[in-house]
């Protein structure tokens, strides 16, 4: 009989999938199923995890029930079943999105045996009107997607999916499959607890993912470094997670005025605008989504070719399924993050408030997440060790595999490491373990009376850095194991006794020190290297040859500012002209095509390797004062009047109207100039900026002007009207 059922298997994969072969461990999984046992299947992102519960559902008698987190995960799978099939009703979805008359629509479909696979919210199997109506259905089995969220350990966790094997057992019993793309043995075993199917066939795929790239980087200037990456890798798909809700607004924006198609997509937004944003994504209108993690269930988009954490996750489940979307297709996929402690103790402060178990399962995965981080040991080894797999070869395709860190002897270090927690009697934490190796007498030592122990400060010439780095490559190793219950707890495995019998040699990494920095928000202005003083000069002659031609003084053309800023940033177009300092769009037009015509030939004689993004252009943030300002000039509104309502002293505000000036804003002060200032003093003091002035300094210009004739307002009000004439 089991090859009969092959065969059909095989007819029926052709038939409903138009696939020729299964994926590793899918036939067995789906004959599991079929002979009525409980599976559980533990399979990465982009493994067929899916397919081992359609196909069983389309074959047996009856309806599946498959129990699903999110709406729009339930909608993508139906349209896909649809697909399929040339009936409909194959598969519904079941949850509060629905009206009464698409409710009686699917019951009646179920009814009548055309739906296979009916798709539950968690929050819909627990009303009694569904409970009542599926007690009377005939349910081949029932299917646990993302069953991670069971477990409080896990990165998804829902307190409704804890509820539903009593619901299973008021339905009426069927086999369970529960399928998951990331678990630990710790949350591994609280699905099958929970769902009370400690007995049921596990099958585990690898988490090895070999065309995924891992990278961690220091998170400095991370937007321009994004924003270089991108550029680096025009046109192709990714996806960039922030934390928070403002980061995804403010980097989308950013990444829009660098000419990068992209949008945001977070929970604060309306569904409507969710939902057409992911399609944009989906139909490649847009190359990159910023999103918080409430993008991405369930998207089955093949190319995504990076996906990038501008923020770390809470924790290493969730950035291994994140990072899962890249590369689901076989082809490139690059994962990388941006690291600094900061960041983590800004979680941690998070969670205060909440109850204390869920604090320190939040801290615990925390850890994980700055071990990944921190770690100078190859990274797909690193993670695959998180979910209780052991690669033996390094990868040879992360940060760490391509630019190792120098390895050190460390036979020593490790059996001080097994012997500290053999004599605390397997019951501590890491941390606890570094505290006591290292001698710190902190509370906690201090409250087990670990510090009086023989072996307490046997490691005092190393830092707590360095012993939490031995622990971690020691459970790399596999001397160390973590307890399931007490999750966190090390307990030596036979390996780690034998090796304390017999140690050898074992080579240790030192972890990384990422320097801390904080990173500018975009628009904070990001400057490259220092200024390229041989083409400074040459600009600055430029600008004397304009300057003469134009009969104007040179820093009407450009202050030194601006030309410092084209010898950081080498512009080679107008667009990018505008970028820096001090220079608007009429100048850039006005001025701009002899400047970037130099610089590009200076570029291209040099060699020089211009970095695609060193103009990373701001976020115009034209703040509340500026654009009130703007708006009172142009109903001429007196300057006084202006700084008076907005309670600022007159140079203060000639300060704010320089800056939109510089920045390229006209703004025609002639009204309030005629009310305190008669034309004599008007035209002098334009003549001087005009025909003598070198440099637009306001002290030169008193002293040629004559401090007892001119006051510094007056001065600076016709230098601005000088420069919004002359400058623009």
């Amino acid at each position: 009989m089991g090859n009969e059922v092959n065969i059909s298997l095989h007819e029926y994969l052709k038939k409903y999938f138009g696939f020729d072969n299964f994926k590793d461990a899918q036939e067995q999984i789906i004959l599991n199923v079929m002979n009525g046992n409980d599976t559980f299947v533990l399979m990465p992102t982009g493994g067929g995890k899916s397919l081992c519960y359609q196909l069983p559902a389309v074959i047996m008698e009856g309806t599946a029930i498959i129990i699903s987190p999110l709406i729009a995960l339930m909608k993508n799978q139906v349209d896909s079943m649809r697909s399929f099939s040339t009936n409909d009703g194959v598969a519904h979805f079941l949850n509060s999105s629905l009206t009464k008359v698409q409710i009686a629509k699917v019951k009646e479909d179920v009814t009548n045996g055309l739906t296979k696979l009916l798709y539950v919210a968690p929050e819909s199997l627990t009303k009694e009107e569904n409970i009542d109506f599926l007690q009377g259905v005939k349910i081949s089995f029932y299917a646990v997607d993302e069953a991670h969220c069971i477990s409080e350990w896990g990165h998804d966790f829902r307190p409704e999916y804890r509820r539903i094997r009593p619901i299973i057992n008021k339905i009426g019993n069927a086999p369970i499959i529960a399928l998951t793309a990331t678990a630990t043995p710790k949350v591994q075993h609280d699905i099958q607890k929970n769902l009370d199917m400690l007995n049921a066939d596990v099958f585990k795929s690898s988490f090895r993912r070999h065309n995924l790239y891992y990278e961690v980087r220091p998170k400095i200037n991370a937007t321009k470094e994004i924003i270089k990456f991108i550029l680096n890798n025009k046109g192709k798909s990714g996806i960039i997670y922030c934390l928070s809700r403002k980061k995804v607004e403010e980097l989308a924006e950013a990444l829009k005025v660098n000419g990068i198609k992209s949008l945001p997509y977070h929970a604060g937004m309306d569904a409507a605008t969710r939902t057409q944003n992911q399609d944009k994504f989906l139909m490649e209108e847009v190359d990159v989504i910023v999103a918080t993690i409430a993008f991405g269930m369930g998207i089955d988009k093949p190319d995504v070719r990076f996906v990038i954490h501008y923020d770390m996750p809470k924790s290493l489940e969730g950035y291994y399924q994140e990072t899962g979307r890249a590369g689901r297709d076989g082809g490139e996929g690059k994962c990388i993050a941006f690291y600094r402690y900061k960041d983590i103790q800004k979680l941690e402060k998070f969670m205060q408030g909440k109850p204390v178990a869920e604090q320190e399962i939040g801290r615990q995965l925390l850890l994980e997440t700055v071990a990944y981080a921190e770690s100078a040991v190859c990274r797909p080894k690193v993670l695959l060790n998180y979910f209780g797999e052991v690669m033996a070869d390094d990868c040879e395709n992360c940060d760490n595999c391509i630019n190792p860190k120098e390895e050190f002897e460390g036979q020593d270090y490790v059996v001080n490491v097994l012997e500290t927690i053999l004599e605390v009697k397997e019951k501590f934490k890491a941390d606890h373990i570094a505290d006591v190796l290292a001698g710190k007498a902190t509370s906690g030592v201090k409250a087990y009376s670990h510090h009086k122990l023989e072996i307490f400060g046997i490691g005092k010439d190393k830092d707590i850095r360095f012993w939490n780095a031995v622990i971690r490559q020691a459970l790399i190793a596999r001397f160390l194991l973590k307890d399931i219950e007490n999750y966190g707890l090390l307990y030596l495995s036979d390996a780690g006794r034998d090796y304390l019998k017999d140690p050898q040699s074992f080579m240790l990494t030192q972890d990384h020190d990422y320097e801390e920095s904080s990173d500018p928000e975009p628009g904070e202005g990001v400057s490259g290297g220092g200024v390229d003083t041989e083409l400074f000069n040459i600009l600055k002659d430029l600008r004397k040859k304009i300057a003469k031609e134009s009969k104007l003084p040179p820093f009407v053309i450009f202050q030194d500012p601006s030309l410092e800023d084209m010898s950081i940033q080498y512009p080679i177009t107008i667009e990018e002209l505008q970028n820096c300092v001090g220079v608007g769009v009429g100048k850039a037009q006005r001025y701009g095509k002899e400047f970037i015509k130099l610089i590009q030939t200076y570029v291209e004689e040099k060699e020089i390797i211009r970095p695609q993004d060193m103009v990373v252009k701001s976020v115009v943030n034209k703040s509340g004062l500026k654009v009130f300002i703007i708006q009172s000039v142009d109903r001429k509104i007196a300057l006084d009047d202006i700084a008076e309502s907005k309670n600022i002293e007159m140079p203060e505000l000639l300060t704010e109207i320089e800056a939109i000036i510089n920045s390229g804003t006209k703004l025609n002060l002639d009204y309030y100039i005629s009310q305190v200032m008669d034309e004599d003093k008007q035209e002098e003091i334009y003549s001087y900026f005009r025909e003598e002035a070198e440099t637009e300094s306001l002290t030169d210009a008193l002293k040629e002007l004559g401090e007892e004739h001119y006051t510094e307002e007056d001065i600076r009000l016709i230098r601005i009207k000088f420069m919004t004439e002359m400058g623009h």
